[in-house]
């Protein structure tokens, strides 16, 4: 694929792109006309299985690009972690793709190294600091290094005499910051926000403080610049930012997304893992902070993920379907659920989910762009096109308290009692921001192993942290890592040059 093909096809102006090769451009975009309608595609929780939404989101834009209707994908950067580890790529599946697939899956535009190279140049310049003679007091350290690799070896290390830790670059907070900045100058202002650490009276220490906020937006003045591909069928996609949805905020950058909103009649967009993860998070933090309005929300599922939430029981495990819409339908006016279809699946189950569908008044499609293609989403796409939403549900209101915040959201996921394990540190945070809550993908609660849709059972809050450059606080759940491991059979075994 030429990307002057979609370059052409988006009718871009030569001050608006920048080739990197013959398959990819980064886009310096300014239209602040909003003139196409926002579609979210969400699923229920993963399986060992895998879903699809990726790849549906793929096959919806090239359907609705099919039936006439100038569309374009917006999708995260895939993280080194999952491709070399059990999840694999991110590009989607069978003939719903985005090339040059290698290339994404791998280094691509250098976004990822970039937002690694800042993050970890700002721990470096902590320790300076503090080697240097300590100015500024500082007693405990907040800021942990990252790396785009999932190494359990560095969870816990030792540094300028001091235990340390690495997150995954997913989880860091100048990948949040780089995905909810407006512009340049609005990344520099939120680096300069950053909280590193403390001094023993407990007063906050800025990367302002450390006067290097120039620095840090130097090393992302690339980043910052959507990345333009293409899909199979010669159809826009843009791909940027990485933010992982259990640990972090699961969305793509909004510079993406606005940009896509300016050039299309419809954007595709998603949200990580289960709703219970990204699409929460897309609402009570994206779409709340920047007048973004999706037209409808698409739950993607398949039978096999459905019958796995039931131990292998259809009838058992659909009910985790049920929390899904319901949550969903909370936010808006159009909720769909897209069956991810499978060659193996029967009729009767087919039918069976259908009809549940049907008695919770939920509209029903079956989707096949795995094996199809352009043709795989037509029903879906036909589905949407003319659809309008207006609800504006927010979980919470951003004066609540902290503990408030977390209730509430802790009610969505029909789910009452709460441990807290820092109470404390909780009462002593007053920042009015969303919350964005780190948990198992796995389970709507915190305990991967609850499948289905648990009512009866406890949450647990491990720990808080305030993102101040991002503009939100992290509520951990449960046993959270922010730095993955490699499994004993990760994706890296089956690899060949």
């Amino acid at each position: 694929m030429n990307i002057m093909d979609i370059i052409n096809k988006l009718e871009l102006n030569e001050d608006e792109y920048e080739l990197y090769g013959k398959d990819k451009a980064k886009l310096n975009i300014n239209r602040n006309e909003s003139k196409g309608k926002l579609i979210l595609v969400t699923s229920t929780n993963p399986t060992p299985y895998g879903e699809g939404k990726t790849t549906l989101n793929i096959g919806l834009t090239d359907s609705l690009n099919k039936l006439g209707y100038k569309t374009i994908s917006t999708l995260r950067e895939p993280s080194l972690g999952p491709v070399f580890g059990v999840k694999g790529g991110a590009t989607g599946g069978g003939k719903a793709i985005v090339l040059p697939q290698e290339d994404i899956n791998l280094h691509f535009t250098g976004d990822f190294h970039a937002v690694t190279s800042a993050n970890n140049l700002l721990s470096a310049i902590i320790d300076n600091h503090i080697f240097q003679g300590n100015e500024l007091g500082i007693d405990k350290v907040v800021f942990n290094r990252c790396l785009d690799i999932n190494d359990r070896a560095l969870r816990k290390v030792e540094v300028q005499n001091r235990t340390d830790k690495f997150d995954i670059t997913p989880a860091s907070e100048i990948m949040a910051i780089l995905c909810l900045s407006k512009d340049i100058n609005d990344l520099k202002n939120r680096l300069s926000k950053i909280i590193v650490g403390y001094t023993k009276e407990g007063d906050r220490i800025y990367v302002s403080d450390l006067h290097c906020e120039d620095a840090l937006t130097i090393l992302l003045k690339n980043a910052i610049k959507p990345n333009l591909v293409s899909t199979l069928y010669n159809n826009p996609c843009i791909i940027h930012g990485g933010p992982f949805a259990n640990i972090a905020h699961g969305c793509n950058t909004i510079i993406a997304t606005k940009t896509a909103l300016s050039l299309a009649d419809f954007v595709v967009t998603e949200a990580g893992f289960g709703s219970d993860c990204g699409a929460l998070k897309f609402f009570d933090i994206k779409v709340r902070l920047n007048d973004l309005n999706p037209i409808c929300v698409v739950v993607n599922t398949t039978i096999k993920a459905l019958k796995y939430n039931g131990n292998d029981n259809l009838e058992k495990g659909i009910d985790n379907l049920k929390f899904h819409i319901e949550n969903m339908k909370k936010y808006n006016d159009n909720v769909i659920v897209s069956l991810n279809k499978f060659d193996d699946d029967t009729e009767e189950d087919i039918e069976y989910v259908k009809n549940y569908c049907d008695s919770l008044d939920t509209k029903f499609v079956i989707s096949t762009m795995y094996k199809d293609g352009e043709d795989g989403c037509l029903d879906l796409a036909k589905a949407v096109v003319n659809l309008e939403n207006t609800k504006h549900f927010e979980a919470y209101n951003l004066d609540d308290d902290l503990q408030t915040k977390i209730e509430k959201v802790c009610a969505l996921y029909n789910c009452h009692n709460i441990e807290y394990k820092c109470l404390d540190k909780i009462k002593n945070i007053h920042d009015k921001y969303p919350i964005c809550i780190a948990k198992t993908p796995m389970s709507i609660t915190d305990d991967p192993k609850k499948l289905g849709y648990p009512t009866d059972y406890t949450m647990t809050v491990t720990d808080v942290k305030v993102q101040n450059g991002a503009g939100f606080i992290v509520v951990y759940m449960g046993n959270i890592m922010t730095m993955p491991g490699l499994a004993k059979h990760s994706k890296y075994l089956d690899m060949h040059i």
